[in-house]
């Protein structure tokens, strides 16, 4: 059955369903916080909203790792529906056909339980959005600029074209990456903005400074680097460690392995990806592994070496993160791939890249317009 890329007729019902999704924390938010202050409400929306996005990242890793991408082969509703009662004819004629294959009742579900909590997260990025307007308009002298909301909408929708280039291109392993590299971009956002105003800032000298970005650009690297294993499903090209294929140096394909224009499972002639590719690709990333871990116990020794007041917290934290993502990480390989370590591997990489921004935004270093691809103004006009 052919079935249009784009079919736009659900897009009103999966909207006004992600509204009354994000009713039920709108409401429990209001109700906890009727009392504070309107600049409080704000900072506990972006938390909720956070929080939620952080959910939303890990419940695409498990789209992505139960293999449920194309579970609903359409955009942005399944067979044109809102939900996959109503494909429910088109899904088990899919099935039949293929039992095994990208569509079945199951994955259309997990596809679209997904698409159902982004629709909720980008409700609640519009609200704030809003909120923060109305805040600056009735308080001039706010401490967060409404304009990081505004970039955040901006990246919600990015986000969610991303989501359905993942749909309509078939798993295209560059799209897949960059739409998990949005997810985290996402939080980045959040955590920054929920930094405004914070009670507890930290002072770093300029070495810390320094560190702490360095450290940041190497974990979006990595992330990067992890989201194009994952997208080329080349986890078990190394099932040993420490060595690869009983090797400290396996046979390995740069030439195709790190191609981006190229489809999933093809190489840049069109041919089957070499196995050397995927190795290649399993192989640098356990490399560059080496560093992160290096350069997070350095920092965070070098924090709790520092003896500035909220810093150490920030040291135990990257040491606990260090620990997490090491075992997480080796369990994916010695395991062979369990859903649980590889979405405790995704979690702990948004973790790590969440609290060095939280650090940053504390101690004033928040990212400026020039420094993010969202083009986010000043996280406010003083440090928080």
């Amino acid at each position: 059955m052919d079935t249009a890329l784009y079919d736009l007729t659900p897009a009103t019902r999966l909207a006004l369903l992600g509204v009354v999704i994000a009713v039920a924390p709108l409401v429990w938010l209001w109700l906890r916080h009727r009392r504070s202050a309107p600049a409080d409400r704000l900072r506990a929306l972006t938390l909720l909203t956070l929080f939620l996005t952080f959910d939303l990242v890990l419940f695409g890793a498990f789209t992505r790792l139960t293999d449920s991408g194309l579970g609903c082969p359409d955009w942005p509703g399944c067979y044109g529906s809102s939900s996959p009662i109503g494909a429910r004819d088109e899904i088990h004629a899919a099935q039949s056909a293929m039992p095994t294959g990208p569509v079945t009742h199951g994955k259309a579900w997990i596809e679209m339980v997904h698409r159902y909590l982004a629709m909720t997260v980008g409700v609640l990025i519009t609200v704030l959005m809003i909120a923060s307007w109305l805040l600056r308009r009735r308080d001039p002298a706010a401490v967060v600029s409404p304009w990081w909301a505004t970039a955040t909408f901006a990246w919600v929708c990015v986000q969610g074209a991303f989501g359905a280039l993942t749909v309509t291109m078939k798993l295209y392993p560059a799209i897949v990456t960059a739409h998990l590299l949005g997810g985290i971009a996402g939080v980045m956002l959040l955590a920054a903005q929920a930094q405004a105003g914070a009670r507890q800032p930290v002072v770093l000298t300029p070495g810390l400074r320094f560190a702490a970005w360095s450290l940041l650009g190497l974990l979006i690297a990595q992330c990067a680097l992890g989201g194009w294993v994952s997208a080329n499903y080349a986890v078990l090209a190394c099932t040993d460690f420490p060595t690869c294929q009983g090797s400290w140096w396996p046979p390995m394909d740069f030439g195709h392995a790190f191609v981006v224009r190229r489809e999933l499972g093809l190489a840049r002639d069109g041919g089957f990806l070499p196995f050397a590719a995927l190795t290649a690709i399993h192989y640098v990333h356990r490399l560059v592994a080496y560093v992160v871990l290096l350069a997070m116990a350095l920092l965070a020794r070098r924090l709790a070496r520092s003896g500035a007041a909220g810093l150490r917290r920030f040291a135990l934290g990257l040491a606990g993160l260090a620990l997490w993502q090491l075992a997480s990480g080796l369990s994916n390989v010695v395991l062979d791939w369990p859903i649980v370590a590889a979405l405790a591997h995704t979690g702990g990489a948004a973790a790590a890249v969440a609290l060095l921004t939280i650090l940053l935004a504390r101690a004033g270093g928040a990212p400026r317009p020039e420094q993010t691809a969202a083009g986010a103004p000043a996280l406010s006009r003083r440090p928080a």
